[in-house]
């Protein structure tokens, strides 16, 4: 994607390599904020789905397709929008996504029944995931690499704020106003970012012959591989896994598919996307760092309001209370950022910033029945800094030396295996959680013998506080005394498996720090050909 002066630009910027107008900063705070959107509406909707499944009709199960849909359109979408907007111009494709996605978000607060509410979710994220991987795209091609590290921090608060803050949302506008609410939250935003976009981004003639030449090969086996993939993800711990024919049939498929497509770009002379991009060092090490930074971010966002709603019984606006701890001082720290690198090492902000990840996650594993939200302020404060500290700084480094031909896939590949290890990160945990709870519970109830004095006699105490408050039958009171102390094993036990899940978690960060500590140093000013 070339990169033209800005209509109505001074001579002076025209002149400067390293000015920017006032336009182009629009089209990046505006992109951005597309982003934002983008990436809110996957955890507003889900810190409201039992109140939208409740509403139009759908079981727990076939419920979580309104998410699934979303992020299953979103990661297909991701790899094809540089293509795309080549194709039918910049301005044309962020314009039209941007119109069909608030249009798609009234549609969803109107939707009276699942199969309604699934299709306009998949069409919306087939829009929504325009906006991310073009926003960045918009960073590299339209900003000098010095101003790269301003623009990625913008970027950065697209990427890491809204998954916090969108718990804080989605809560206090489903139980304020309704579920229908947090979808029509996205049209003042909307809004504004339409009419800097229409502002900012000048005309160019579409290249509709990209579409003719289009490695289209490469186009179906993604789409079919990715989206096989994120339904395997997002649906394979409920259906457990490879003992579902449907997950196992799908998961076959997500392999052939996806190694297909690998072959396919790698001896393509104009491929969809360049992956020998992840040859070079500082690509291929940062986006790895960055997937294992979507593993723990999302993750983290799914087990603290799992656990806090679980074993506290928090509802959806006092876990946004919790999880705004994370989300605010993101907004105080990330604008210091590009300062901050210009006085030191990025790779030393990005090791320093993985290491707190880990210890934020850590100073939350000592899990019991009395912590619950108060507690998570140390680690939520801890994790904020720490997200702040890796995802700009990374994203520096990650596109250092890419040259602009390689904006499209650079960015692609970025966000998409960031999103990606959300997702797997996310049926990992799940699956871990679980496999814990049950080794737990074994462990406990083998430990609670009906011969040991100690059970006996708490039963005898709970066998006469039912006898003392309107149970008659003794019989009937021992029975419910059991089934309290069963309660309290599985409540133990499920604290002791998210504790343990926390420490995988953190674990996996370790790996996210092994691949930052072999980054290069990148050039001043970022010059092509760097970090091969």
């Amino acid at each position: 994607m070339s990169v033209t002066a800005d209509a109505g630009a001074s001579p002076a910027a025209i002149h400067d390599p390293d000015a920017v107008s006032m336009k182009t900063w629009m089209a990046v705070v505006g992109s951005a904020l597309g982003a934002f959107l983008a990436i809110l509406n996957i955890q507003v909707v889900a810190s409201s789905l039992a109140d939208i499944q409740g509403a139009i009709g759908a079981g727990v199960d076939d419920g979580g397709w309104i998410t699934t849909s979303y992020l299953v359109a979103e990661i297909i979408v991701i790899p094809l929008s540089a293509w795309l907007a080549r194709a039918f111009s910049l301005r044309a494709y962020m314009l039209t996504n941007t119109f069909l996605f608030l249009a798609l978000s009234v549609a969803c607060a109107f939707a009276t029944n699942l199969n309604q509410m699934i299709v306009v979710r998949f069409l919306q994220g087939c829009a929504g995931g325009v906006l991310i991987p073009l926003a960045f795209n918009i960073i590299m091609t339209r900003l000098p690499p010095s101003k790269h590290p301003t623009g990625l921090a913008i970027y950065s608060v697209s990427a890491i704020f809204a998954p916090s803050i969108g718990p804080v949302i989605g809560g206090y506008f489903n139980d304020t106003f309704g579920w229908q609410s947090i979808f029509l939250v996205n049209l003042l935003p909307g809004a504004v970012m339409m009419a800097m976009l229409w502002f900012s981004i000048e005309k160019a003639p579409p290249q509709l012959d990209a579409l003719r030449k289009a490695d289209w090969a490469g186009v179906v086996t993604m789409a079919v591989g990715l989206a096989s993939l994120e339904t395997v993800l997002e649906e394979g711990n409920k259906d457990d896994w490879l003992g579902s024919a449907f997950i196992t049939r799908l998961a076959v498929t997500a392999v052939v598919a996806l190694v297909a497509f690998i072959v396919i770009e790698l001896v393509r002379k104009e491929p969809l996307l360049h992956l020998r991009l992840l040859k070079r060092r500082n690509f291929g090490l940062a986006t790895v760092a960055n997937f294992f930074f979507g593993v723990s971010m999302y993750g983290w966002v799914y087990l603290v309001p799992l656990y806090l709603a679980r074993s506290q019984g928090y509802n959806a606006q006092q876990i946004g209370g919790v999880l705004i701890w994370i989300g605010l001082p993101q907004l105080a720290i990330i604008p210091f950022m590009p300062k901050l690198m210009k006085r030191m090492d990025p790779r030393l902000l990005v090791i320093v910033g993985y290491i707190l990840f880990i210890v934020g996650s850590l100073l939350a594993m000592n899990l019991s029945g009395d912590f619950s939200g108060p507690q998570f302020i140390g680690s939520s404060l801890t994790r904020a800094v720490a997200q702040s500290m890796v995802m700009t700084p990374l994203s520096v480094l990650a596109v250092s030396g890419i040259e602009r031909e390689y904006a499209g896939s650079a960015s692609a590949l970025f966000n998409m295996l960031r999103n990606l290890g959300g997702a797997v990160g996310i049926a990992v945990l799940q699956t871990f959680l679980t496999k814990r709870e049950q080794f737990h519970s074994n462990v406990l109830t083998g430990q609670v013998s009906l011969l040991g004095q100690a059970t006996r006699h708490r039963l005898d105490q709970l066998a006469a506080y039912f006898m003392g408050h309107g149970v008659s039958d003794g019989a009937y009171a021992r029975h419910e005394a059991a089934v309290a102390v069963g309660r309290v094993i599985r409540r133990q036990a499920s604290v002791m498996a998210y504790g343990d899940t926390i420490i995988l978690q953190s674990a996996l960060l370790g790996l996210a720090l092994l691949a930052v500590l072999f980054l290069k140093k990148p050039a001043p000013g970022g010059s092509a050909g760097e970090a091969h």
